[in-house]
């Protein structure tokens, strides 16, 4: 499947080097713009679904499906922009054995939430930095989530609230609005939470001379 720029091409990165986000997510985006990084938007179009089920009919863990998931669509975007530093990104959420993607429907968000409820799951958070096809960089990072055991009334109240915005998260939350309340607690990278290890790429891009060291 192809690709397609949703967002002008801002000026290039320090060094004249672009530095393009394989990502529609807007979490993401606004992670790297509110630290003062330059960079374009160029959404990889794959199967996750697809990528996902093989990978775990192969045997392969929610982490080693997250770095994989984060290197096809820097390698995808890569293979459109040559010379670019390409950031690839995903999450896999993993609660009992079992792997959580973004819920297609309302319905299906609403069942994913109540298989999560008063449980603890890990979310997986990978980044990837590609050029020109080969992989330069990557990391992992790993977050504890415990869901709280909330009612059936405070289901249906916060679905309602959070409207459209839970079929865009794996698990059916985003723990920087009202998708908070559904916790008791979080332990981990709080950036990674929210999809992006910020940290680690911002200190990878220093030393490429993208951001100011």
């Amino acid at each position: 499947m192809g690709h397609a720029v949703i967002a002008a091409e801002p000026e290039s990165a320090m060094g004249g080097v672009e530095l393009v986000l394989a990502s529609a997510s807007s979490a993401r985006s606004r992670m790297l713009r509110d630290a003062g990084v330059a960079f374009a938007v160029a959404p990889a179009m794959i199967d996750e679904s697809a990528v996902t089920a093989s990978m775990a009919a192969e045997g392969g863990g929610g982490a080693e499906v997250a770095v994989a998931l984060a290197a096809l669509k820097a390698r995808r975007v890569s293979s459109h922009r040559p010379g670019a530093l390409v950031i690839g990104a995903d999450q896999v959420l993993v609660c009992d054995g079992r792997t959580f993607e973004k819920p297609a429907t309302l319905a299906q968000a609403r069942d994913d939430l109540r298989a999560l409820r008063g449980r603890t799951h890990e979310l997986m958070s990978a980044v990837c930095v590609v050029r020109d096809g080969q992989t330069l960089w990557q990391h992992l990072a790993r977050a504890r989530l415990a869901i709280r055991p909330f009612t059936e009334t405070f289901l249906e109240t916060y679905l309602d609230a959070a409207g459209a915005s839970v079929v865009a998260a794996v698990g059916a939350y985003q723990v920087e609005g009202l998708g908070a309340q559904l916790f008791s607690k979080i332990e981990g990278d709080y950036f990674a939470v929210l999809g992006l290890p910020l940290l680690p790429l911002l200190d990878f891009l220093r030393g490429h001379g993208i951001v100011a060291a």
